[in-house]
């Protein structure tokens, strides 16, 4: 399920975001603070170039580009 990232509140969105690019495994190609990287997560949920999502099953959030199969797969759901 695609949550609409203006819907949370300003601290949990933060939170989401900070969960997400503390994972290991998140590549942004140099080095960075882990202010700058919320930021880039931020400004890509912003510009519409990224979505938050919800998986009701495991409970979990996650974000996702969407130019991804599995943003491509949630749409065609109806998600």
């Amino acid at each position: 399920m695609i949550i609409p990232h203006t819907s949370l509140r300003e601290d949990i969105l933060r939170a989401v975001v900070e969960e997400f690019v503390s994972r290991e495994g998140t590549d942004y190609g140099f080095e960075a603070s882990l202010d700058a990287k919320i930021s880039s997560v931020v400004k890509q949920l912003e510009s519409g170039k990224a979505v938050v999502v919800f998986d009701v099953e495991s409970e979990t959030c996650d974000i996702v580009s969407v130019g991804s199969a599995r943003y491509k797969q949630l749409v065609s759901q109806g998600d």
